[in-house]
């Protein structure tokens, strides 16, 4: 029978100390806006240098300096990753500039919302590509790194549509990539497990993004939203952070293959 661990005395546990992830470089995708960037922003306050991704090099540069006017660590990359040599090179040049990769957040992607007969074959397997595709490339990149570690952890962002069939709009492409993501997580987890790798999603619900911007502008489908939802509200970007900070970091040393829904009840009606 195995031994069983004395527990650490009070006086040096600290449960806030497993949320540190000081000396680790982090990926962010899409690191500009949204939730991308709320991720940036607390793994960055968590003591990671932060690489910040996105197609927009501008909006990158912004969040990165953001972050250095107070005292954070972070650089800014430009990354287009519905461009496998992209993704490639930028992970190669991040890795070959911090040493290491130890965390990536897999945020990028888009919802069509549109009637799945009036959905063109170029647009589903552009949002196949954007959503499912690239998340698929990136764990592939940040695994070179994390394997040689021994270590690493993977934070997908998939959706409540990524496990319901529903929605204020109709919405398929979405939905599929999304279901995607979320057994790529599983199948990933299992994979690299015995590697030290941990592999986890968030299914956020609605959040206040430029994302739903057009959707914030249509009040019988806000309302459909409250209503359906049992907190009785979209999210704010804030609210994401947390989740995202718990999977990356030793707080969730003994979680992989999980999906963290993050989404006001909506999933448990």
């Amino acid at each position: 029978m195995n031994d069983v661990p004395t527990p650490p005395p009070a006086a040096t546990f600290s449960a806030l100390h497993l949320f540190r992830v000081d000396g680790q470089t982090a990926i962010v995708t899409g690191g500009a806006n949204g939730i991308g960037r709320i991720a940036c922003l607390a793994l960055a306050e968590a003591g990671a240098h932060v690489a910040v991704t996105d197609i927009d090099l501008e909006s990158a540069e912004r969040t990165a300096e953001e972050l250095r006017s107070v005292g954070r660590d972070a650089s800014a990359h430009k990354l287009d990753v519905m461009v496998e040599r992209d993704i490639v090179d930028v992970f190669k040049g991040i890795r070959s500039t911090t040493g290491r990769i130890d965390i990536l957040v897999n945020n990028v992607g888009r919802s069509p919302r549109m009637a799945t007969t009036e959905v063109p074959l170029a647009t589903w397997e552009e949002i196949l590509r954007l959503n499912q595709t690239s998340m698929f490339l990136c764990c592939r990149e940040a695994a070179q790194a994390m394997l040689e570690q021994k270590s690493g952890a993977i934070v997908n962002i998939s959706s409540i549509m990524g496990v319901t069939g529903g929605g204020a709009a109709p919405n398929l492409p979405y939905h599929a990539t999304k279901g995607a993501v979320v057994n790529m997580t599983r199948s990933l987890a299992c994979e690299w497990a015995d590697q030290g790798i941990r592999v986890n999603a968030i299914g956020p619900t609605y959040v206040k993004t430029d994302l739903t911007r057009p959707l914030l502008e249509q009040p019988e489908r806000v309302a459909y939203v409250e209503s359906r939802t049992p907190l009785g509200r979209f999210a704010e970007v804030s609210e994401i952070a947390g989740g995202i900070l718990y999977l990356a970091s030793p707080a969730a040393s003994m979680v992989t293959g999980h999906l963290l829904m993050i989404d006001g009840g909506w999933t448990a009606i």
